[in-house]
């Protein structure tokens, strides 16, 4: 019986000592296991971080794009502002050109007729007409017989026979004045041309 209390207690010492190789392993497993798992959470918190990193750099970049489109809207819509002011009074100033060309017209019969006190009445609401456009911004083109003729700048009406070689090609009379408003011209001059 010694013998087979010895061979029990040896095959229980065996296990007892097999259950604690086997625990320490698998003790062992799981501080390797969690080592890993460790790891990986600094792997996936370094990851997190560089996705934070290329996220934050992504919409620097969207809002820096979405601010240049906007200063340059600001600045298209400025400048058609301005341009539109300048070009505001257009239509009026168009409808006041006829008005304009009887007043020359009236000046210059009022001249003929030498009457002092009509002449200087009348130069008075010329001149205070004239200003008044002058400062709206209707500024005359100054085009005279013997300018050369460009075709982007006068209106030619007709052409006649040049009365002197100087004047081929060139500009023989002038019919009706241009006027620009700020650089745009908003009436032609028409001019005869030499031929």
């Amino acid at each position: 019986m010694n013998k087979q209390q010895d061979s029990n207690n040896n095959e229980h010492t065996n296990d007892l000592n097999n259950n604690d190789s086997v625990k320490d392993q698998i003790e062992e497993l799981l501080d390797d296991a969690s080592e890993e798992v460790e790891a990986g959470a600094d792997v996936e918190q370094l990851s997190e971080t560089d996705q934070l990193k290329a996220d934050l750099e992504k919409e620097k970049d969207r809002f820096l794009r979405l601010f240049a489109e906007f200063e340059n809207f600001k600045r298209r819509t400025s400048k058609e502002r301005i341009e539109l002011f300048k070009t505001a009074n257009q239509e009026v100033m168009s409808a006041m050109l006829p008005v304009l060309d009887d007043f020359d017209r009236a000046m210059n019969e009022i001249k003929k007729a030498k009457d002092k006190n009509l002449l200087k009445g009348v130069e008075l609401i010329y001149n205070k007409f004239n200003e008044t456009l002058l400062n709206k911004g209707l500024e005359p083109m100054n085009v005279r017989s013997g300018d050369v003729f460009d075709a982007d700048m006068h209106e030619a009406i007709t052409q006649i026979p040049a009365p002197s070689d100087k004047l081929k090609g060139k500009i023989v009379d002038v019919v009706e004045r241009g006027y620009k408003l700020g650089e745009k011209i908003i009436r032609y001059p028409k001019v005869v041309t030499g031929k």
